[in-house]
């Protein structure tokens, strides 16, 4: 039996995971305003406000990886947490956030 992920997950990671093509889902949590803000391509928004009720969405996604992050990585924390909670072990929040790419991978996105 392998060892559970750990419940966070870096930028980099993240980053290097997306150039490489990797089979897993990136989750934004953030509301739609912050989103039209700023936002990483890849990510499906999901808002924390609308999870439970969305969640369905991601039922395909069980047994994948599924990388939640947002402003600062307090949000997808709590998300991934529960995400856990309904059998998603491979859930992940993005430590750090949107910000934290900001400032280590696309240092062109706009920070708030």
């Amino acid at each position: 039996m392998t060892a559970p992920l750990p419940i966070e997950i870096d930028c980099r990671t993240v980053k290097d995971q997306l150039d490489a093509a990797a089979e897993f889902v990136l989750i934004d949590c953030r509301e739609s305003d912050e989103h039209a803000l700023v936002r990483i391509e890849a990510a499906t928004l999901i808002p924390m406000s609308e999870f439970a009720q969305r969640a369905a969405e991601l039922d395909a996604h069980r047994s994948r990886q599924v990388v939640v992050h947002c402003h600062h990585g307090g949000r997808s924390l709590r998300v991934a947490q529960w995400l856990r909670q309904q059998g998603f072990e491979k859930a992940q929040s993005m430590s750090g956030g949107i910000d934290h790419w900001a400032v280590e991978i696309d240092t062109s996105l706009p920070r708030y």
